[in-house]
């Protein structure tokens, strides 16, 4: 009998869905006068950071979106970087303000993330929007966990009582689509380093997420036949970027999968240009 292989979630079919609708909100958004604005704080220039950075301005720009980018040396003091942030906070030209990560080892991310307010903290990471995430009332939901849930929502299979893996408990990615998924009404697990047992654990996963950061952890033998797996993990292997998913072995036991590159990443960058909308257009409703 013939194996039929999985059907490839592409994320940038489904990101450019999501940026012909943005198109049509930013130009009603002008028409109001207002302008969606974005600024993004890069500290350093680790290549990795600088390539993610700039296509997530030149992206925004695409769209109409007014996009800074703010560089400081890698080696800046958390009370120059606080004045910097204060100053975005209070610039109305920018409706949204991340700061891109990994952050250099001096600085507490936590610290950082509570200098943006949380009305323009786009990328969710505060702790107010944290807790909004976690009450069950998002505000600004991670991207890459926003993106995650749009592919998974894309499949048409119901998520509700279905039993999900989610692998890797960080606070930007497992954690988030996690409680997404209990708000979906599936039964979660959050599987990490100190997980017994792993396979036992993914094998019983109608739906997988996978965000260790482990290239080629997820192999067909850990994976239930007819799953849905989604690839977060991004690692860079010679020239060569891989998941933690074995894609050409899982493609063979799963109903969906998603590529590395290809999947999960361009959802990320789509649901991060949703979210700096989303903070424009409320906007509006804070100046009526």
């Amino acid at each position: 009998m013939k194996k039929v292989a999985a059907k490839i979630l592409n994320g940038k079919e489904a990101a450019n869905q999501i940026y012909s609708e943005l198109e049509k909100e930013i130009f009603e958004l002008k028409k109001k006068l207002v302008e969606p604005g974005l600024a993004i704080v890069q500290l350093g220039s680790v290549p990795e950071s600088s390539i993610y950075v700039n296509k997530k301005i030149e992206k925004a720009k695409s769209l109409g979106i007014n996009a800074l980018k703010v560089s400081l040396n890698d080696n800046v003091s958390l009370d120059h970087l606080a004045e910097k942030i204060v100053s975005l906070n209070n610039d109305r030209r920018f409706h949204g303000i991340i700061v891109q990560l990994p952050l250099p080892e001096h600085l507490d991310p936590v610290k950082v993330m509570e200098l943006i307010n949380p009305e323009k903290d786009v990328d969710g990471f505060s702790s107010v929007n944290q807790g909004r995430l976690f009450a069950g009332k998002p505000y600004f939901v991670p991207a890459t966990a926003k993106g995650i849930m749009a592919l998974l929502k894309s499949t048409k299979q119901k998520i509700a009582g279905k039993k999900a893996v989610v692998l890797g408990r960080s606070s930007t990615v497992g954690r988030p689509v996690a409680a997404l998924l209990m708000k979906e009404n599936a039964t979660v697990t959050v599987c990490h380093s100190k997980t017994k047992d792993l396979e036992k654990e993914t094998m019983q996963a109608d739906i997988l997420v996978s965000a260790a950061g482990k290239p080629g952890l997820i192999k067909a033998e850990m994976v239930k036949k007819g799953a849905i797996v989604i690839d977060v993990g991004i690692t860079m292997q010679g020239k060569k970027l891989v998941g933690d998913v074995d894609f050409e072995s899982v493609k063979n036991r799963a109903s969906f999968i998603s590529p590395v590159p290809g999947g999960v990443g361009p959802m990320t960058v789509a649901s991060l240009m949703q979210n700096t909308v989303l903070a424009a257009k409320r906007s509006l409703h804070e100046e009526a």
